[in-house]
């Protein structure tokens, strides 16, 4: 995804990355290159949603719904990743996870 059409992260991101550069700049760097490979950024950024959801990650698991739907990646596509979840981390967890996933999308509505 090109940073152009990367949505703008959340003020308290700015602000953390404002008070520890390099930390952002770290940050960037791990990025890029796990960035670097074979698979499409579709792919990966379906891949990187499935991970902040078997880690039960909120901000992650948002920040990747805003990042999903900058790229069209379709709602449904991010519905069925939650859908393999329950017999991996349990019913509450995805329920959780739903929950996130809901309040992500009505937030950018």
């Amino acid at each position: 995804m090109s940073e152009g059409t990367l949505p703008k992260p959340p003020k308290a991101y700015q602000t953390f990355i404002a008070r520890y550069p390099k930390l952002g700049e770290a940050w960037d760097s791990m990025n890029e290159a796990g960035a670097e490979g074979p698979l499409d950024e579709k792919t990966a950024r379906l891949i990187k949603f499935a991970i902040a959801v078997g880690a039960l990650r909120e901000g992650a698991i948002r920040s990747s719904v805003r990042k999903a739907k900058a790229l069209g990646i379709p709602e449904a596509e991010l519905r069925q990743v939650i859908s393999l979840a329950p017999t991996l981390v349990g019913m509450p967890a995805t329920v959780a996870v739903d929950s996130w996933v809901d309040a992500a999308y009505n937030k950018d509505s």
